[in-house]
C-alpha cells in the first residue's frame, strides 16, 4: 500500500506554496501518524490513506472549492494506481472534508472509514493547548488578507459550528482521544475572537 514517489513529490510540493501556513505537509504527517496509531480500525486503508495525502492537495484560501478541486486531482493521479472503487471512495472522502458531515449512502465499514478520517482531520482541535494555539495563529496566516473584523467574525462562526456540536467527533475513538481539550481549546478561543 505505497504510494508512487513522483506522486508524493509532486504533492509535497503543493504543501509547500507560500500561501500555506497550517495546511502543509507538517498537517498531512500529522494524519499519518493518526491513521497508522488506529490502523486496526480501518476497514478499507488504501483509499483512506490516498485520501489522506491529497485532501488539502489544492488549498487557496480564497476559493470556496478546494475540497472539489482537491478530489477532483486525486481522481486524476490516482486512477492509474487504485481501483475505480477505492478510487470513488478516496474522492468521497475528500469531498466531505468541505462540510465536515459523513454522507449518506455508505456501507456500515465505509461511513466508520469517512467518519474517523474526519476525525482525525480535526484532531487539531484536540490538541495540546501550545499546538492549538500556533494552529489559529497559522490559520489567521493563511487569511491574512481578510480584514480582522470580518476574520474573527467568521472564525467564530466556523469554531462555534464545531463547539454546538453534541460531538465534535463522530467515532468513539475521537472522542475518547480529542473531545474534552478540543471543547477546552473552542472556548478559549472564541472567548480570544470576541475580545
Amino acid at each position: 500500500m505505497s504510494i508512487p514517489t513522483e506522486l508524493i513529490d509532486g504533492l509535497k510540493a503543493r504543501y509547500a506554496e507560500p500561501q500555506r501556513h497550517y495546511h502543509t505537509w507538517g498537517h498531512i504527517e500529522a494524519l499519518k501518524r493518526h491513521f497508522d496509531s488506529l490502523k486496526a480500525h480501518w476497514h478499507r486503508p488504501e483509499p483512506v490513506l490516498w485520501a489522506l495525502y491529497w485532501h488539502d492537495a489544492i488549498y487557496d484560501p480564497t476559493r470556496p472549492d478546494n475540497e472539489e478541486l482537491s478530489a477532483q486531482l486525486l481522481e486524476d493521479e490516482g486512477a492509474s494506481h487504485l481501483e475505480a472503487a477505492d478510487l470513488a471512495f478516496a474522492a468521497e472522502i475528500i469531498r466531505a472534508t468541505a462540510k465536515h458531515d459523513v454522507p449518506d449512502g455508505l456501507s456500515d465499514d465505509d461511513r466508520a472509514d469517512l467518519a474517523l478520517f474526519l476525525d482525525i482531520d480535526l484532531s487539531i482541535l484536540g490538541a495540546p493547548e501550545p499546538v492549538f494555539d500556533q494552529y489559529e495563529v497559522n490559520v489567521r496566516r493563511e487569511y491574512a488578507f481578510v480584514p480582522e473584523e470580518v476574520f474573527r467574525a467568521g472564525r467564530a462562526k466556523v469554531l462555534k459550528s464545531f463547539a454546538d456540536r453534541p460531538a465534535i467527533y463522530f467515532t468513539e475513538e475521537g472522542r475518547s482521544r480529542w473531545d474534552a481539550q478540543a471543547r477546552g481549546n473552542l472556548s478559549r478561543s472564541l472567548a480570544q475572537l470576541a475580545g
